[in-house]
């Protein structure tokens, strides 16, 4: 194992969320940035229909499938296997090909969307550039998937990393919605040059 793995390992080991996540029986620590997020701004109703994109190991639509309980309805897409989570339905795929597009649009069945969220990163290469521009790509993808699927009134959080492409994703957003907001939860990994994106009210 090298050092740079050690050190990691080590550090998720000492890390706070992870300790919390396993007493609240919550499968990731990434958990804590949706939930930080939907306290202050309330995302979450019951009834609601969320598509989760990039849901492995499934911590935010376990979350998710918790505030909806009452009618509503998660589904949540991974290119990884993620084990079942009650209340949740599973799309197994790449979400950047067009086949697994279709059968979350299927599985949808034409109903329209509350709340799109997406926690998708690239695998990553340590290419900085290279890194970014998959993480902008992924960020797109998932900004065109809302677009086809949110009702009017609906919303969509994502995650980008701060670099090149983040300014025009942010314009991109403020012509589909009426407000954009940033956020950058407390469980975000200190150092770390994620933050998350979040469009209010979908204009059709």
């Amino acid at each position: 194992m090298s050092k740079r793995s050690k050190s990691w390992l080590e550090q998720h080991r000492r890390d706070p969320f992870v300790k919390k996540s396993r007493q609240d029986h919550y499968r990731s620590r990434a958990v804590y940035k949706l939930m930080e997020i939907d306290h202050r701004d309330k995302l979450f109703r019951r009834g609601q229909t969320v598509v989760d994109l990039g849901a492995a190991p499934g911590g935010w639509c376990q979350y998710a499938a918790e505030q909806v309980d009452g009618g509503g309805r998660v589904i949540a897409v991974d290119l990884l296997d993620m084990e079942a989570v009650a209340g949740v339905e599973f799309v197994h795929g790449d979400f950047s090909e067009e086949a697994v597009l279709e059968t979350v649009l299927a599985v949808l069945d034409g109903r329209a969307v509350d709340l799109v969220i997406s926690d998708m990163a690239p695998n990553l290469s340590g290419i900085r550039v290279t890194d970014q521009a998959r993480s902008m790509a992924l960020a797109e993808l998932a900004l065109d998937f809302a677009a086809q699927v949110l009702r009017p009134g609906g919303d969509f959080l994502v995650k980008v990393f701060e670099g090149a492409g983040t300014d025009q994703l942010r314009r991109d957003l403020n012509e589909r919605f009426q407000k954009v907001t940033i956020r950058k939860p407390e469980a975000s990994r200190d150092g770390s040059r994620e933050f998350y994106m979040l469009g209010r009210r979908y204009n059709v």
